[in-house]
């Protein structure tokens, strides 16, 4: 869903980056972590000035209370939009663009 996403995003003008997040395990033992927050949105889209976060889930997925704590901090202390996703569409309407997503 993530890449149908980004190819929409990406056709309608937007600029979107895909966020990996977490920590992993090296064959050798050590630990790699991405560097971002923990909730840290999966997409960030970008276009005219403005900046998206969304977190992509499949139907019955649910967000994590740091994602959503993630997604209420971009918008009350930055003025950011975003929220959860389930399809294309959802990811069309939340960046409040008005072209058709089909």
């Amino acid at each position: 869903m993530q890449n149908l996403i980004r190819i929409k995003l990406s056709e309608l003008g937007y600029a979107v980056f895909r966020i990996n997040s977490g920590k992993v395990r090296m064959a050798d033992g050590r630990w790699f972590d991405t560097g971002v927050p923990k909730g840290f949105s999966d997409l960030i889209a970008c276009k005219d000035g403005r900046i998206y976060f969304l977190e992509v889930k499949t139907e019955r997925g649910k967000a994590s209370p740091e994602q959503l704590n993630f997604l209420k901090q971009m918008h009350d202390k930055y003025g950011c939009s975003g929220g959860i996703v389930r399809s294309v569409e959802d990811a069309v309407r939340i960046t409040g663009d008005r072209e058709s997503s089909s």
